[in-house]
């Protein structure tokens, strides 16, 4: 079974970056980079192919966000803190949140609809977007390769000694979902508060 995934990266490798990048990405990312270190992928290809994935995956969220309004209704009734909160930053930071909106966790997929339900240029968010994935793919794959043999090294310990890699890897993700939603509480409180000061100074008036 390993050697049939191993085989399978190898043959398939830049079709499985490409697909991995349109719907998730860093994962992915570190597997190319891994791959460039061992010679099995071409780094200028992968860092391609990689932000291209990047790319149109961002470009379908914000095509959803424009055009299929009566589905996002409903999916921005479930998730409407992260709506609130991409806005909150759109607002206060404009254009270069689309280009590091990549690096925040859980507002990957809400930043590009949240765009797209505005009346942003769909030009210039494609231009932005498209730079942003190339530097994205770039960062983490040259990343990835100068640590190669540190990740091998590491993925070699996970395969014998699972039972501690995996209640390790979900404490680690758990700490940065923990994190970012601390992170995402403070902004929208401190939102929240300017506006019942707001309110406080109106009726003072």
């Amino acid at each position: 079974m390993e050697q049939f995934l191993v085989d399978a990266l190898v043959q398939y490798g830049y079709v499985i970056l490409f697909v991995w990048s349109v719907m998730e990405g860093e994962l992915g990312l570190v597997m190319a980079g891994t791959m460039v270190h061992t010679g099995h992928m071409n780094m200028p290809t992968a860092i391609l192919v990689a932000g291209l994935g990047g790319f149109v995956g961002d470009q379908i969220y914000f095509w959803i966000g424009r055009y299929n309004k009566k589905w996002l209704r409903h999916y921005l009734h479930k998730h409407r803190r992260k709506f609130a909160l991409a806005h909150l930053l759109l607002k206060k930071y404009g254009w270069p949140v689309i280009f590091i909106q990549r690096y925040l966790y859980g507002l990957r997929t809400i930043i590009p609809m949240s765009i797209g339900l505005t009346r942003y240029s769909a030009k210039k968010f494609a231009i932005i977007n498209f730079v942003s994935a190339q530097v994205w793919a770039a960062i983490t794959i040259v990343l990835a390769y100068v640590y190669g043999e540190e990740i091998l090294e590491v993925l070699e310990w996970a395969k014998h000694h699972w039972y501690f890699a995996l209640p390790l890897a979900a404490a680690m993700l758990g700490g940065v979902a923990y994190a970012f939603k601390r992170i995402e509480d403070n902004i929208l409180h401190r939102r929240r508060e300017r506006h019942a000061n707001r309110d406080r100074r109106a009726k003072a008036q």
